[in-house]
């Protein structure tokens, strides 16, 4: 059985998630941890950063060529990038790091619409990890269990925007070991590593800001949602897009007065998120914040009772799941600012990568040991990223 959720929090948009404010001043819960609310924790000092120096084809070049990757929802992959390299948990002095990052941004290549074209990112994630382990010990020694990539497209590492092509893809082979951030989280799915850390995705915080809304504004809209409930040209009858959840809400649920749902992108739209009691979100930092305590998980086959189910929610529910999105720990966790704030996006990505430390000892190969096979994949991705007339391009960023 799989599910759709259904929740309650403000501005974001992509697997269905609850708003804060149906009560005029809500109260705060604490989102309760082993540490307490561990959305507050500070990473300073539980972990250090290793950032590798790479030609900046990988990362500057493509960033100067296209910059509307600076504002594009998966965009994580830039500021991560940039926050690290300013970082307090940034060392200098490989020998010291806990983990290995790699500057590369494998959605920086869109389509004159602005859509990210993900068909060279393999090549150009094996082309930067053939460079690494060619230059640097630190990969061999693991081969990637201590290095992490941010990877915010569609199906994470898997390279494509169709679940089915996706699916058969699977996870780049070199990237089995190394852990992964990326914005898609489905559990139980080809496209998500355990031990993954899921993020939100990249909303520009200047916009967020500018359409905030009183915090005592009536929560008007029961149900809402805007984005494709179809995948016109590669699958009309939705059958496999979102899994046929979004395809089943549309059709169930379009002339339902309840449900404010619509292809439409209004001016008004982070306004209308923060109006609406029910929406559309993907959980991220799933092993800090308890989705199951904030959201609603209906199963598949249930979404054609989706307004029977929501009705039917105790208003005692509802109020505490907002009390604990009322915590303002919820809010910095969803964003990511410039400059960088303390419980923002960027913490919660090192405080996951905290938890994770100790590596357990079996991670270090013995000399000469190799687990991943560099041969394995679509025959495609084994062509070199780059043409032999680019490969001077060699300054480092």
């Amino acid at each position: 059985m799989k599910t759709f959720c259904m929740g309650v929090l403000p501005a974001l948009a992509f697997c269905f998630v609850w708003s804060i404010g149906a009560e005029k001043s809500p109260k705060i819960e604490r989102i309760s941890g082993s540490a307490g609310d561990v959305l507050e924790d500070d990473p300073v000092g539980r972990l250090k950063v290793y950032i590798y120096e790479l030609p900046s084809k990988y990362n500057k070049k493509l960033l100067q060529k296209d910059p509307r990757c600076l504002t594009h929802m998966f965009a994580a992959e830039i500021f991560m990038h940039r926050f690290l390299l300013s970082s307090p948990v940034r060392t200098l002095n490989p020998e010291e790091a806990d983990w290995f990052y790699t500057p590369i941004y494998p959605t920086c290549d869109l389509t004159p619409t602005g859509l990210p074209l993900p068909f060279k990112s393999p090549r150009m994630m094996r082309s930067a990890i053939q460079l690494i382990s060619s230059n640097w010990p630190y990969w061999n020694q693991t081969e990637g269990a201590d290095h992490f990539f941010v990877v915010p497209h569609d199906f994470g590492a898997c390279f494509h925007y169709q679940e089915e092509k996706a699916v058969e893809r699977g996870i780049l082979p070199l990237l089995q070991r190394a852990t992964l951030v990326q914005t898609f989280g489905q559990r139980n799915h080809v496209c998500l590593n355990e031990g993954s850390i899921t993020i939100p995705p990249y909303a520009p915080p200047q916009k967020m800001q500018a359409h905030q809304i009183p915090p005592d504004t009536p929560r008007s809209i029961f149900v809402y949602f805007r984005g494709l409930f179809y995948d016109v040209n590669n699958d009309p009858e939705g059958g496999y897009y979102a899994r046929g959840a979004r395809a089943a809400v549309w059709e169930n649920f379009k002339n339902n007065p309840l449900f404010d749902i619509s292809t439409d992108h209004p001016t008004t739209y982070y306004e209308d998120m923060q109006r609406a009691i029910f929406y559309d979100i993907v959980l991220p930092f799933a092993d800090a914040i308890p989705w199951e305590e904030i959201g609603v998980f209906v199963a598949e086959e249930d979404v054609p009772n989706l307004d029977t189910i929501l009705t039917s929610i105790p208003t005692e529910t509802i109020l505490r799941k907002q009390r604990l999105l009322a915590n303002p720990s919820m809010k910095r966790a969803m964003l990511f600012p410039q400059p960088a704030q303390s419980g923002d996006a960027f913490h919660q990505i090192l405080n996951g990568l905290a938890r994770k430390l100790p590596h357990a000892k079996n991670v270090y190969l013995k000399p000469g040991e190799k687990t991943l096979n560099w041969t394995a994949g679509p025959v495609g991705d084994l062509k070199p990223w780059f043409k032999l007339a680019d490969t001077n391009n060699f300054d480092f960023v």
